[in-house]
């Protein structure tokens, strides 16, 4: 078996993949190589030291390889795992800052709202050439993506290019744990069944694996009247009858009045965190060269379902999993479109990923993710095409963007700013 991690410098996926991938003893013994990939050579350096620290940690068998070309590594390759960006902090600074500055009131910037059509076109800049090479070198790989913005990347990779991929996020877990907490009871004892688009999602069926009790009433009853739980969240379920994921961050991206709850503060911005007198980074280097035992920080993994999905595939285990992105061919969600890139459960086997038909999701809900849809295939065309126009009509879809004028202005600033890593639209 031979994955290959692109992306494998970072110090947050990057650690975490190698973390899960090296420490999953149900993959021990089948000949893994794991080949590691990143463009900055001084970060895959440190990251391969490490991984063979990891390695000989948990008493792995697997061959560990680094390179800064990913066509060395691709050839062969049975799971292609992505997460790619550069420059991700300052440019989505610009992503947030500069649609606040012009009047429209989003929320992040990353995945959804008018900063997120900048972060799109840069994700898609870097990650449809990996795909065509994935294309020429190992087509029969399944590339699993967690470049963001999920949804668009996914819908542009479907559309642009023929190579078998799906996206994975965690954010499904985020619900599982409060109704586990509602509930009072491990989730891992009911069948809980969720279904939306990425970081917008609705809790459709909550039920005990064994009565077939239904708790999908007493979870929205608790959801409504949760004091504790985030504003925007508790407003969807008492106005829209809707449990979605309980972060008002990601829900309220997507959002005309996200930012009325969320607020205008960056999160990741000097106004939202403590500056330290000293600051005191991940000490990746002493890890990697022995100087400090392997610990928690570095052994703790992910918290993504790579690993069971891969283990689900070679060890033909059909599991189910609570949520993969997918696009919607067959109709898995009824009420959607057909070429929308969704989340829904799947089962997994030998034969790849097999996303469950869920029924409708609630029409009100369904409204909002279709907008959101539209823009995604706007912003896949504008992306093939480099037609400027269509991304002008992008914003102008966007539920945060209400001035044509500004639009038009800001994205002649963002496209300006940012030309170095678009040359598409220059």
């Amino acid at each position: 078996m031979k994955i290959v991690l692109i992306g494998a410098g970072s110090a947050s996926f990057g650690l975490g993949q190698i973390a899960d991938l090296l420490q999953a003893r149900e993959l021990f013994g089948h000949g893994l190589e794991l080949a590691l990939v990143d463009t900055d050579a001084a970060a895959l350096d440190l990251m391969t030291q490490l991984a063979e620290r990891i390695k000989a940690h948990a008493g792995a068998d697997a061959v560990i390889s680094g390179t800064t070309d990913r066509c060395a590594a691709l050839p062969g390759a049975d799971f292609v795992i992505v997460a790619v960006a550069r420059k991700r902090y300052e440019l989505w600074e610009q992503d947030y800052r500069i649609p606040l500055a012009y009047g429209f009131k989003h929320v992040l910037g990353e995945n959804g709202g008018p900063g997120a059509l900048l972060h799109t076109l840069r994700s898609l800049h870097l990650i449809i050439p990996i795909c065509r090479d994935v294309e020429r070198l190992c087509p029969e790989a399944l590339l699993l993506n967690f470049t963001n913005p999920e949804a668009r990347v996914l819908h542009a990779i479907n559309h642009l290019t023929r190579v078998k991929a799906a996206g994975i996020c965690h954010g499904v877990f985020d619900a599982l744990r409060m109704i586990e907490r509602y509930l009072r009871r491990p989730y891992d004892e009911l069948q809980v069944i969720s279904a939306g688009m990425n970081h917008f999602y609705c809790i459709q069926q909550v039920t005990d694996k064994l009565t077939h009790a239904d708790y999908l009433p007493d979870v929205l009853r608790m959801a409504q009247d949760d004091t504790t739980a985030p504003p925007l969240f508790r407003q969807l379920a008492q106005i829209f009858q809707v449990v979605t994921f309980p972060s008002d961050d990601h829900i309220g991206e997507y959002l005309s009045y996200g930012a009325e709850f969320h607020g205008y503060r960056w999160p990741y911005g000097i106004e939202s965190r403590r500056v330290d007198a000293v600051s005191a980074p991940l000490p990746l280097s002493a890890y990697a060269g022995g100087q400090l035992p392997l610990d928690a920080r570095v052994l703790a993994g992910s918290g993504e379902i790579t690993v069971p999905i891969i283990a689900d595939i070679a060890l033909n285990r059909g599991n189910f999993r609570h949520a993969v992105n997918v696009l919607n061919r067959d109709g898995y969600i009824e009420n959607l479109p057909r070429d929308a890139a969704i989340e829904v459960p799947a089962l997994v086997d030998a034969t790849g990923i097999h996303p469950l038909h869920v029924g409708a999701i609630p029409e009100t809900f369904a409204a909002m993710m279709r907008t959101q849809f539209s823009i995604h295939s706007l912003l896949t065309e504008a992306y093939r095409s480099g037609e400027k126009a269509l991304l002008l009509q992008a914003l102008l879809l966007d539920p945060n963007v209400n001035s044509i004028l500004a639009a038009r202005e800001m994205l002649d600033v963002l496209l300006d700013l940012q030309r170095d890593y678009l040359p598409e639209f220059h």
